[in-house]
């Protein structure tokens, strides 16, 4: 068993977890920065370990296209390639087939599609996604999975799911085949995606199904892509109550402050999402008193921190002002320090949120955060 449940929260379906991988443990519930292209997008590896990290997610589909397996098989995997020493979780690129709808082809043996970067023709079969991930060396595999947009008729639903557990199946098979051997440094983790989109006996369906193949840990795909957030949140809990509790629930590419805290009420171990640093470049700071717009005119002559209850550098360093300054001069520098902040307070939120569930505090803890960013 790679994942051990370790404490659940008596008011709530928050829980602690540890997740065993070939390149140490991670404590749960977690964050994953998102290194899309081999990169968590202005930051570097000593931004990451000093916000204590410890483990990040790249994207198979897009380092399949550029720099190309060839480049990263050269360098000895994907971890030496960007000089990542912890665990890594690789995206099969579902997601980005489903968002570059205009540019591919779904069908039963996989996905034909135009690169979005030369035009050139591909196409991955389930088979192919995970040789690439095994090429590239990732701690956690992803298989393809098809995911459809909001709202969706629930023929087109239902024929997405199939195929999804059709090729997650598939998924399996090669993933076994090509070893897992811990001699080898290749204990890897295969985890299975549920669709479903928004209804509710179709998740069930598809998480049921999965379960029975059987997979190390459980993705939940298909979310924040366009349904109310009431509606999001009513799915993630409805799933989580389908899968097994000895096993990691991952929730795939959400969210705020606010996603994350309903997610792990309902059970999420897993969160990843390229909101913290994609509001960082945009000059939006994440507080423990809510959202900041550093770039906007009240913090023009403002010399206190980001965060008065921030101990990252930024904080420590930096005023408002000075930062605003640096967003309304296009300093490359302004949208790098926010960035930093924002991965340093997520990752610091999940630690607090992991030290309040094992205080059975959980439900307190989540009052708090919302009515501050509520209020915010």
């Amino acid at each position: 068993m790679s994942f051990t449940l370790i404490h659940k929260d008596k008011n709530s379906s928050a829980r602690l977890g540890r997740l065993e991988t070939s390149r140490g443990v991670i404590d749960t519930p977690i964050f994953m920065p998102v290194a899309t292209q081999a990169s968590v997008k202005a930051l570097t590896k000593r931004d990451l370990e000093e916000s204590k990290a410890r483990i990040i997610l790249a994207n198979a589909y897009h380092l399949f296209l550029r720099p190309g397996l060839e480049v990263i098989k050269n360098a000895g995997g994907l971890h030496k390639f960007m000089n990542w020493n912890g665990p890594i979780l690789t995206d099969s690129g579902g997601y980005q087939v489903f968002s570059l709808a205009r540019f591919r082809k779904v069908k039963d043996i996989g996905v034909e599609f135009q690169s979005h970067i030369d035009g050139a023709k591909h196409l991955l079969r389930p088979e192919d996604v995970i040789d690439i991930q095994d090429v590239l060396g990732s701690d956690i595999l992803m298989p393809l999975d098809e995911c459809v947009d909001y709202p969706s008729t629930r023929d087109k639903v239902t024929i997405a799911l199939e195929r999804t557990v059709r090729w997650a199946l598939r998924s399996k098979k090669q993933f076994e085949k090509l070893g897992n051997n811990e001699s080898q440094g290749k204990k890897r983790l295969l985890f299975g995606i549920v669709q479903g989109a928004t209804y509710s006996d179709l998740r069930k369906r598809c998480a049921e199904e999965l379960v029975s193949i059987g997979f190390d840990g459980y993705s939940i795909g298909g979310i924040s892509v366009g349904e109310p957030k009431d509606l999001m949140y009513n799915m993630v809990r409805l799933t989580c109550e389908h899968l097994p509790k000895d096993f990691a629930r991952y929730l795939m590419g959400v969210g705020t402050p606010q996603d994350i805290i309903s997610a792990v009420e309902s059970g999420v171990d897993m969160l990843d999402c390229v909101i913290p640093t994609r509001y960082g470049r945009n000059g939006t700071a994440f507080t423990s008193r809510g959202k900041l717009i550093v770039r906007n005119a009240p913090c023009i002559n403002d010399l206190g921190p980001i965060d008065t209850e921030c101990s990252c550098f930024v904080c420590k360093d930096f005023s408002r002002s000075y930062i605003r300054h640096l967003f309304n001069t296009a300093e490359i520098l302004g949208p790098m320090l926010v960035s930093y902040h924002n991965i340093y307070y997520y990752l610091n939120l999940m630690s607090s949120i992991r030290q309040a569930i094992k205080e059975d505090r959980f439900s307190e803890f989540k009052k708090e955060l919302l009515d501050r960013y509520n209020n915010n």
